[in-house]
């Protein structure tokens, strides 16, 4: 049995330790202190060899790092291959970058982020779709539901053979309310959907392919000058100080003079304020009286013009005319709000953007390391403290289409979302809650739409690539956890020369798709279709039978 040592069993490494004994993998847990109630648990420093050998380093197949600091995780791995040079690591880290280099500089090594395997629930939450997990396919995420059939379901009663051939659609799973039958045999039989079963099912997002053009945007702005007062008001004030210095010093020069023409006493009068001369003969006759006021408005011209310069400098070369253009451009109605710009919130706003759906941005930091990243995409970030009704307020709380919140403290998240229900009790609520039990009691006592534990949503999917392969897909039903991956059919492989349908049934997976002679292959065909050498068969099935099958063909797990 593949010996798996889990190392740092914070929230998100004991979740998976639990999943991976759960599903009867040989599991070993590595942590600085002791857990109550766990014999399987190795105490020491994570980084330290004896630490490791201890945890029996040196025969085990498979290291999952999963703590949340990247460079103690970067330490323990160089550790690792020291002590076992083939061993397999999934590694969870933060840098994305550093990730990529690593999977491509080392054998057997995984990088995964739990914010991006987290992030497309909330995603699918936001849409309405109760996601229990996702597999990409296609380069699309697709969420991953579970239907369950009750008397008033419009699937009750329909042939698992009608929904087999629709292409939008993948049927992941199928638990039987009675006997056991896996869903291949199930659609064969032409088995119909009775009260109680369960359907897993994945289905094919929707990319909105409209993009407003640059007109629309302009116009959007001009209607929305009103936010002008919020982030201009101070620039607004001394303008309209020194337009009325102006207007003061030309009316006194006409009135001591009538046959001083007005465009005279205008020119005078601007360029005496803002220091550039001109037309001086208009006062070279006056009286003592008309000198001594150029000379006062010239002082206070000076004034006004050093505090207008300094304040249009701040506003068009400092942030605050990218907060007024921001602000102007947030939508009207039917957009998604976005509190808390970290490795989730990004990630969740990226998804939105790349699905053509309009969102906004609020984020308190001035200097988040991705509000660069947010702008380049066009998308308006407020920047102010999100709990205050008034910055909830001007992101169009009212006519949003669902709030997400995101950032990083969970008692700031419950409070935002308190204030948004206040203001607008027909708004939907995702909330981020880090540990899964309090999420799961805190949406049944503050009856918000979803309240998403990070934690919880990423453990599958580590606990299923620790199994074995790349997984495209994860999620767990009825306490079994299963995945979804693509295998390369090789002349050694077990399935080469073998019907899709038979194979599928004595092996209980669910065929997907076969990609073969530069084309994909689905419905009926599929289940006819015989493997061959080079296919690339893409399937589902437990996860506790994962092992089996890349103990057997380890190279023939492929990536997506």
């Amino acid at each position: 049995m593949t010996r798996i040592i889990v190392c740092g069993l914070e929230r998100t490494g004991y979740k998976i330790f639990c999943l991976l004994r759960q599903q009867g993998a040989s599991v070993v847990g590595i942590h600085h202190q002791l857990i109550p109630k766990e014999e399987t648990i190795i105490v020491g420093d994570l980084q330290a060899a004896t630490t490791l050998q201890a945890a029996g380093i040196e025969t085990a197949q498979t290291l999952v790092l999963a703590n949340s600091d990247d460079a103690l995780n970067l330490a323990i791995l160089i550790q690792a291959r020291v002590l076992n040079p083939r061993i397999r690591i999934i590694n969870r880290l933060f840098n994305a970058n550093l990730g990529d280099r690593l999977d491509h500089t080392l054998p057997d090594h995984v990088s995964m982020s739990v914010s991006g395997l987290a992030a497309p629930v909330f995603y699918f939450a936001a849409l309405g779709n109760r996601a229990i997990g996702q597999l990409k396919l296609f380069n699309q995420t697709w969420p991953i539901q579970e239907e369950y059939i009750h008397e008033h379901h419009p699937w009750r009663g329909r042939l698992l053979s009608n929904l087999w051939d629709d292409r939008t659609r993948m049927l992941i799973y199928y638990l039987p309310v009675r006997g056991e039958i896996d869903l291949v045999c199930a659609v064969s039989s032409r088995q119909q959907l009775q009260v109680g079963d369960r359907l897993l099912v994945g289905t094919q997002p929707n990319i909105r392919t409209m993009r407003k053009s640059a007109i629309s945007k302009l116009l959007k702005v001009l209607t929305n000058l009103r936010q002008f007062r919020q982030h201009g008001q101070s620039l607004m004030i001394v303008t309209l100080v020194l337009l009325v210095t102006i207007f003061t010093a030309t009316l006194t020069y006409i009135c001591f003079d009538l046959n001083t023409s007005i465009i005279d006493a205008l020119y005078f009068s601007v360029g005496m304020i803002t220091g550039a001369g001109g037309k001086e003969e208009v006062v070279e006759k006056a009286p003592d009286s008309i000198k001594v006021f150029t000379a006062f408005m010239m002082l206070i011209g000076a004034g006004i013009i050093g505090i207008c310069y300094a304040l249009l400098n701040d506003f068009v070369l400092g942030t605050r005319f990218k907060q007024f253009w921001d602000a102007a451009r947030v939508p009207q109605r039917n957009h998604y709000i976005v509190c808390g710009l970290g490795g989730i919130g990004v990630q969740v706003v990226q998804q939105f953007h790349a699905s053509g759906h309009e969102v906004v941005i609020i984020e308190r930091d001035s200097n988040n390391r991705f509000l660069n990243t947010a702008r380049g995409l066009g998308i308006p970030v407020i920047q102010g403290d999100v709990s205050l009704p008034e910055t909830l307020q001007a992101a169009n709380l009212k006519s949003a289409g669902a709030l997400l919140i995101v950032t990083s403290n969970d008692a700031v998240n419950l409070e935002i979302a308190l204030n948004a229900k206040t203001l607008t009790p027909s708004i939907p609520a995702i909330v981020r809650y880090e540990h899964p039990d309090f999420a799961h009691m805190a949406q049944q006592v503050f009856e918000f739409e979803a309240v998403l534990s990070p934690a919880e949503l990423a453990a599958p999917a580590f606990a299923a690539a620790a199994l074995g392969g790349r997984i495209l897909g994860n999620g767990i039903t009825a306490d079994s956890l299963w995945v979804a991956l693509a295998t390369l059919i090789t002349p050694s492989h077990p399935f080469c020369g073998q019907r899709v349908k038979e194979t599928a049934m004595q092996s209980d997976f669910v065929p997907l798709y076969i990609e073969t002679n530069c084309q994909t292959i689905h419905g009926w065909d599929l289940l006819d279709t015989y493997l061959s050498a080079g296919d690339v068969l893409y399937l589902t099935m437990p996860a506790n039978r994962l092992d089996q099958l890349w103990r057997a063909v380890p190279s023939q797990i492929m990536v997506s």
